[in-house]
């Protein structure tokens, strides 16, 4: 057996490695718009605009290379999720948290129709999304859930029991299963790779190891010039911290994943999974699960949640005791796999606002503009969040009207910051250890009932 690679990013770059170097800035320059961030959101913005207005001079500013932070490091998971989608509705009504749900459900379509378009081979496969209970209070808020997302018009949402989940994938001790065909399992870096070259090939400059340090109203300054454009959008998600002046805006909490090594068929006869849906629980430590192309299984779920002073980890290195943490959920779901090489494990963070409420904003009056906070659920939510940001510049430079993304509820919410340190530090970790704590007590009490501490944390935190 051989010993886990931890860190180098992540697994998803075992294929083909870091991919070469793109050319720093090389001195002040202008554009018309300048993008921060090469991840998920500010490519696809990068690629939105150009393909609506080619001739915008676009650049993109990267601090290490594209993809290197949670764009390369997630779980795959392409699916109809958005934080905040709740609180928008007690917000602005019902109807309108409806239309961004379908808005969601749309993403997904246009995600899998664009990598087809320009030829992006991401290993996607359309298998939905399957959420599974096994305990009694699982079972609870999984009917709870169900019901919500039906009620947020996914008719097309179906409801299983412990037969039909098996049917799925065969997890110890499912009691039951939510599963929606809004959702598809993909490679995280062939998208970001294939993305970054369309962008490219449009036109598009992007710069790699080029820090942005300070953005402020037409500027993106960094160590090797300063870029002017009247619209600098920031996309910098789980870093966004590391910016002047915005510390506190978004946590940059950490998730960690495992891979296994591959599986042979007659392990894959037991478990099932022919669906190859990604899969998640009900967990309130949740964790979430892909079956690879190559028939591994990449795991992931929360180790070490958040680092003092909103500092994050420089090539995604796992503590030992978060990756056996993560084997000890695969084997809880998978009792064969017990003894299972892990070959790969690694971290990233994600941006999580102060509500839990994705957003996306453009300040007309200074030409900042801004997108994140997806709580995890990054992966399509960036690709509506960029042609929202298409939208909202058109409009703002005259080109265009408002649309019916520009009229969503996420579109200029505002959030309150995050408290100072030592106090974010401890309020994480307090929630964290009770939501593990909530996740024991519902194994052994077999109630219906969820744990009254994450119950609390929920309000705590600002979940709920």
């Amino acid at each position: 057996m051989t010993s886990t690679i931890n860190g180098g990013i992540s697994f998803w770059y075992a294929d083909d490695g870091i991919p070469a170097p793109r050319e720093p800035l090389a001195g002040d320059s202008t554009a018309d718009v300048c993008i921060v961030g090469g991840g998920y959101t500010g490519l696809w913005t990068a690629y939105y605009l150009k393909k609506a207005v080619p001739f915008l001079n676009i650049t993109v500013l990267e601090a290490k290379f594209c993809g290197y932070g949670a764009s390369g490091r997630n779980g795959g998971w392409l699916y109809n999720g958005i934080a905040g989608r709740d609180r928008y509705a007690r917000l602005h009504g019902h109807d309108a948290a409806v239309r961004l749900q379908q808005a969601m459900n749309n993403t997904v379509d246009e995600v899998v129709r664009t990598a087809a378009e320009e030829g992006i081979d991401a290993g996607i496969h359309r298998g939905g999304v399957l959420e599974v209970a096994y305990t009694p209070a699982q079972l609870a808020r999984l009917r709870a859930f169900h019901a919500t997302e039906v009620a947020f018009g996914e008719k097309d949402r179906e409801l299983y029991g412990a037969r039909e989940t098996a049917e799925r994938v065969r997890v110890a001790g499912a009691v039951g299963s939510s599963w929606t065909p809004h959702g598809a399992r993909l490679h995280p870096v062939k998208l970001l790779k294939g993305l970054a070259t369309a962008v490219e090939a449009l036109g598009v400059t992007v710069h790699e190891s080029t820090p942005v340090t300070e953005i402020r109203p037409k500027h993106a300054v960094t160590p090797y010039g300063t870029v002017r454009a009247p619209y600098v959008i920031r996309c910098t998600e789980g870093f966004t911290a590391s910016l002047a002046g915005l510390r506190r805006t978004w946590l940059p909490m950490n998730s960690s994943m495992i891979a296994t090594a591959p599986l042979p068929a007659e392990v894959w006869e037991e478990i099932g999974w022919s669906g190859r849906e990604t899969l998640g629980d009900m967990a309130h430590a949740y964790m979430y699960a892909q079956r690879t192309a190559d028939d591994r299984i990449a795991l992931g779920g929360r180790g070490v949640p958040y680092r003092y002073g909103s500092r994050t980890d420089d090539d995604g290195s796992t503590q030992a005791a978060t990756v056996d943490a993560l084997r000890a959920v695969l084997v809880r779901f998978f009792p064969q796999l017990t003894g299972t090489e892990i070959t790969h494990a690694w971290s990233g963070v994600l941006g999580v606002p102060r509500d839990w409420c994705a957003t996306v904003t453009l300040d007309r009056s200074t030409g900042l503009g801004w997108a994140g906070g997806y709580v995890g659920s990054g992966v399509a939510t960036a690709n509506l969040a960029a042609r929202t940001l298409r939208d909202l510049i058109q409009q703002d430079s005259g080109q265009a009207g408002p649309t019916d993304l520009t009229a969503l509820p996420w579109v200029g919410h505002k959030v309150r910051k995050w408290e100072p340190e030592p106090l974010r530090w401890l309020g994480v970790h307090t929630l964290y250890a009770a939501y593990r704590s909530a996740d024991r007590h519902e194994l052994t009490h077999h109630t219906a009932d969820t744990a009254r501490i994450a119950t609390l944390a929920n309000r705590i935190s600002g979940r709920r």
